[in-house]
């Protein structure tokens, strides 16, 4: 459901008809759902200005912009948006709760539980990096290019899905895995510039983080060889590595994440079903 209103004379008037207001809204929406881990592309009159919860959006020459939906994504949602020239219009989104696979397991051994004490130092250094390529908000538009799969292959981790540890939740899965032996190699889902490029994170191992513009960034990790640097110009479907099995992992694959700025969003939706291989 999306509740439309009109400021006006700096009070928000609720519209005395939803339809006729939803007609005049000053957007489309390209591509997306108002679910958790939604990603959405929409466009909008060059000019106008948008903003997210609060937080200032990007628009591209044509008017594109996106919006992204944590996991966790509350139930209600405001855009505002100022056409060109015109009053502010605020829409309330209901987003859709999604159910998670949540798995709970006993009997673990505590190192495989938590990380040991000698190495949170390491993690907490290796966190403010992290984080620092996700604030990036640069004007490059890849991110409305329709994206492709970085490798193909099984499925093995969906996204959202969780496991209890000896009663202990532990983080999220936050992207999409996809069985691929060691060596194999890892394509751009879409052009951008790379924003991070470590050969040996302690979770991640050979991690490259690629931003596509607007704060959407693409993560591959668990990689056995990067073949970009922090500053180069991807195209999409270029090689960036090769597959592996580096950081705190069981066994081989290529996990593939999308963030838009600290939100996690749903790769997997956003890229469409897996191509034959």
């Amino acid at each position: 459901m999306r509740l439309i209103r009109v400021a006006a004379a700096g009070l928000l008037l609720v519209s005395a008809s939803v339809f006729a207001a939803e007609a005049a809204a000053p957007y489309t929406l390209l591509k997306g759902e108002w679910e958790q881990g939604g990603l959405l592309i929409g466009k909008a009159a060059p000019g106008s200005k948008l903003s997210f919860e609060g937080q200032t959006l990007k628009l591209s020459d044509d008017g594109r912009f996106v919006i992204g939906l944590d996991r966790d994504a509350k139930p209600e949602v405001e855009l505002r948006i100022t056409p060109p020239g015109g009053v502010a219009i605020v829409e309330t989104h209901d987003v859709a709760k999604r159910e998670w696979d949540v798995q709970a397991l006993t009997g673990i051994e505590p190192k495989f539980v938590d990380p040991p004490a000698k190495v949170q130092k390491r993690i907490a250094a290796e966190q403010v990096i992290i984080k620092r390529a996700r604030t990036r908000d640069t004007a490059i538009d890849d991110f409305a290019t329709p994206f492709i799969w970085p490798a193909k292959g099984r499925i093995s981790g969906v996204f959202g899905s969780q496991r209890v540890l000896n009663g202990k939740p532990k983080s999220p899965h936050y992207g999409v895995d996809v069985a691929v032996p060691v060596g194999t190699p890892l394509v751009a889902a879409a052009g951008g510039i790379v924003s991070l490029a470590e050969p040996d994170l302690y979770f991640t191992g050979g991690t490259v983080f690629i931003d596509h513009g607007h704060g959407l960034q693409s993560v591959m990790v668990h990689m056995s060889r990067l073949d970009v640097k922090v500053g180069d110009r991807i195209e999409q479907g270029q090689q960036v590595g090769l597959s592996g099995a580096t950081g705190r992992v069981t066994g081989p694959h290529l996990h593939w994440g999308l963030y838009w700025f600290e939100q996690k969003v749903d790769a997997q939706k956003h890229t469409g079903p897996m191509p034959a291989n």
